[in-house]
């Protein structure tokens, strides 16, 4: 039946694998089980409420990803739309925010998913995907590379904010029996998760996890690890008191047909439904040509073969996500780790999404998972997909400057989006300029003009 379903054989994979990569990639995606309802509350709503959402909404889209697609693909709540949706969206307007209902953010997000579905059906996301350069598409890999270790490394607090130079290496003396022991266990994670990798250990990113995750236990048990929720350093105990949370779903599901539209400006709605739509469109293409690209499932002119299916997958996703009371449902680039760990097809996908749905009721197992345990598997599979760079060609110096451009834009600015939007419009004005015009697809120059359109106006 698996066979038939998700195609393994003719994937090169087995049920095992498949199952272990998608154990892989829930672990690292795990976090935003405690992230996102974390967020979400700053801006009005029900932590546990959004901590069902936030496992429906994944469950739903990433089980649509494996049978609409087949493809490795897991999806969840996406981090930097959430912030956008509380800290802007919502924040009153005396801290400097819009000062709206949440339920007219979900009300812009759900609007957002319709329209993607749209395009989706006409092929417009397709067509904006397969005219993207290879060169891009190389560059938004490694890109992604290097963004998702930052990520790892922010999360575990080896990299600090630092006024004078915006990030530095924490100092592991100060808060030692904390931050500083989370930041060194995840130092000790890389080299586990590494060691595994290049012993060729079947599932070293899943076992680099969980070993660290263990270490962390022993360290808490002994009391060399002392949690500090002021900190951000949690307890690493599953904690199974009031552990069943699913009926709190009723205090966020449908009400985004609650919200109150009296005191919203029109502009400031199309606005705000167009930012998440900008962000989530880019997001998503860029988290599938990086984690396809490196993945070789580009086929010879550089398409996703079934595009369509996954982009669809991840606007029904949105929409489901808003109607049960989320932010913007999107393809997540941790999905990289599952593919790095061996998952070719859905049934990577499917096991990601049953775990999500299970976490309904074993939330505190998974949330006690802390983020230096998942750390270690963002950053080695950081430089699993910077490889991607090596497909670019840096004798052509016109294709190789947009790619650079792409790439440190994509780990400097914290977005997947910018990097490729500043990737798009360099390579479009260099090769204008140059004289290499007949090289740049239509679609490109709409998406450039967008791109600087967007800067401007929103």
């Amino acid at each position: 039946m698996l066979e038939k379903l998700f195609k393994l054989k003719e994937n090169k994979t087995t049920v095992k694998t498949e199952v272990m990569a998608g154990l892989t990639t829930f672990m690292t995606m795990a976090y935003i089980l405690a992230v996102n309802p974390t967020i979400l509350a700053d801006a009005g709503m029900d932590r546990n409420a959004v901590l069902v959402a936030t496992a429906l909404a994944s469950f739903i889209g990433t089980m649509c990803m494996a049978f609409m697609s087949n493809y490795p693909f897991a999806l969840a709540p996406g981090m930097g739309l959430n912030a956008f949706m509380a800290y802007t969206v919502c924040l009153p307007k005396e801290f400097g925010g819009m000062g709206y209902d949440w339920r007219v953010a979900l009300a812009a997000v759900a609007l957002e998913g319709v329209i993607f579905i749209v395009l989706s059906v006409t092929n417009v996301r397709e067509a904006i995907f397969n005219s993207i350069p290879m060169t891009l598409k190389s560059a938004v890999g490694a890109g992604i590379g290097l963004f998702i270790a930052f990520i790892g490394m922010q999360n575990a607090k080896i990299v600090v904010a630092n006024g004078s130079t915006c990030v530095s290496l924490v100092s592991f003396g100060d808060n030692f029996r904390s931050v500083g022991i989370g930041a060194l266990l995840a130092i000790v994670g890389v080299i586990i998760t590494a060691v595994l990798y290049v012993k060729n250990v079947k599932g070293s990113i899943f076992f680099g996890i969980i070993i660290t995750w263990i270490i962390g236990l022993i360290c808490e048990l002994t009391g060399l690890y002392v949690p500090d929720a002021e900190l951000g350093m949690y307890t690493l105990i599953p904690n199974f008191k009031d552990w069943f949370v699913v009926g709190s779903i009723s205090k966020t599901a449908g009400q985004v047909f609650k919200a109150d539209f009296s005191t919203v400006k029109v502009v400031d709605f199309i606005v705000v439904m167009f930012s998440f739509l900008f962000v989530d469109m880019f997001d998503t293409l860029g988290t599938l040509v990086g984690v396809a690209s490196k993945s070789n499932m580009l086929d010879e002119n550089g398409k996703l073969p079934r595009i369509k299916g996954a982009l669809l997958a991840d606007s029904i996703a949105t929409t489901a996500g808003a109607l049960l009371g989320t932010s913007t449902t999107t393809t997540y680039v941790e999905s990289a780790s599952g593919v790095s760990a061996g998952g070719r097809t859905g049934l990577t996908a499917a096991t990601s999404g049953v775990l999500f749905l299970l976490a309904l009721f074993l939330a505190p197992v998974f949330t006690a998972i802390p983020s230096f345990a998942t750390a270690p598997a963002l950053i080695v599979v950081g430089f699993l997909m910077l490889s991607s760079i090596l497909k670019v060609n840096f004798d052509d110096a016109s294709e190789a400057i947009p790619a650079y451009i792409c790439i440190i834009f994509m780990a400097f600015s914290y977005s997947i989006s910018e990097g490729i939007a500043f990737g798009v419009i360099s390579y479009v004005l260099i090769n204008l300029i140059t004289g290499k015009a007949k090289k740049i697809s239509p679609v490109m120059y709409i998406l450039s003009v967008l791109f600087v359109c967007k800067y401007i106006f929103l």
